[in-house]
């Protein structure tokens, strides 16, 4: 146990805020370590297998549950967030344009890992120094680790989560990063809870491409277009292909729906800016990028989740998903045969509905349907 007294605990909570704000982050609140009352959520989620090939969300589900047990001597939890909204061509004009390839706007630019990680790391140094407590201990995360983010989130003031599941603030929408430093400093909580404003409101839900939102705060992540071209690591389900469009890593439509996020900020973070044009890329040009352009133009950003194979899947869909033009069908045909077996099988795919749909046009050497 730390020496801090209740009001040295007091004023550093408040240098915290300052401190993070200068580390630019957009918040910061402060949580204990009682997860008690969201276990029954997470175990039925769990029980119902909304978590598709996560397995790892099964594995080390007590230390998920007890911040104590993953770092011990844990009671306090900070958690910050920063916000990461970029610049750039709007995303609904993306997704109306079936020749452009939609990335959510969270991994357009540098990998958040690296940049709240780091900045926490410089904020725990500075509680640190400030607390005089030879027996401080600290860790920083951010995604990385099992732990409740949006849970602690929650608990710390940073927002309530919306049907979507996601954290909202009502003065900065969700399009925000997450991160937490556990410590054994006994710091005063956050002392307000921000109330669930979603009320009535179901625009995430109807508009969830493929239906993935079950129920409030549910997700069933077999069918999330996030998880099916991200996390999923095989064939795409053949009924949920069309439903995917032009999105070849993530989907943003339940953010960029929700009434939230209408006044959202723009992150002030140069790293976050989009990198290669990727904002408004055409599916032509990333699908003609051999591994070595990919392992070249994603270094050091969140894209690398996946790996070149499921890039290829996810391009393979969407030019499937696009217009019957020769240039698409082409492409499509020249990477078969150096492709493996299972990209090869949403080439397959996509190549019979771009030459059905191409044969039932008037002028087959149309370009679009």
């Amino acid at each position: 146990m730390t020496a801090l007294d209740t009001v040295s605990s007091r004023q550093l909570a408040k240098d915290i805020d300052r401190w993070a704000a200068d580390l630019g982050f957009q918040q910061t609140g402060i949580a204990n370590v009682d997860l008690s009352a969201y276990e029954p959520h997470l175990r039925t989620w769990l029980a119902e297998g909304f978590n598709g090939e996560m397995g790892y969300m099964e594995r080390n589900l007590g230390k998920r549950l007890h911040p104590e047990r993953l770092e011990p001597e844990t009671c306090t939890v900070i958690c910050a967030r920063m916000n990461y909204w970029p610049d750039g061509v709007q995303p609904l004009q993306v997704l109306d344009d079936p020749q452009q390839a939609y990335v959510s706007r969270y991994a357009l630019g540098r990998d958040y890992h690296k940049v709240l990680r780091r900045r926490l790391a410089r904020l725990a140094e500075k509680i640190d120094a400030a607390a005089q407590a030879v027996d401080a201990r600290f860790r920083a995360f951010t995604d990385s680790a099992p732990v409740l983010e949006k849970a602690l989130a929650e608990k710390a003031g940073l927002g309530w989560m919306g049907k979507h599941s996601l954290l909202i603030n009502s003065d900065a929408g969700s399009w925000f990063f997450l991160g937490e430093i556990y410590t054994n400093l006994p710091l005063p909580p956050t002392s307000s809870k921000q109330p669930d404003r979603c009320g009535a409101c179901k625009a995430c839900i109807n508009h969830c491409p493929t239906g993935a939102i079950v129920g409030d705060k549910v997700i069933d992540a077999r069918r999330c277009i996030s998880y099916l071209t991200i996390e999923h690591k095989s064939a795409i389900p053949v009924e949920l292909r069309p439903l995917l469009g032009n999105r070849v890593f993530g989907c943003d439509d339940c953010q960029l729906y929700c009434p939230w996020n209408r006044e959202a900020p723009t992150t002030a973070e140069a790293d976050f800016r989009p990198r290669h044009g990727l904002d408004a890329a055409s599916l032509l040009t990333l699908f003609r990028w051999d591994e070595a352009a990919f392992l070249r133009n994603t270094a050091g950003m969140a894209l690398r989740r996946i790996d070149y194979e499921r890039w290829r899947r996810n391009l393979a869909v969407a030019l499937g998903n696009g217009p019957a033009s020769p240039e698409a069908i082409e492409a499509l045909r020249d990477a078969r045969e150096e492709s493996s077996a299972m990209v090869r099988e949403h080439i397959d795919w996509a190549l019979a509905r771009l030459e059905e749909r191409l044969a039932v046009l008037p002028n087959p050497s149309m370009s679009s349907v």
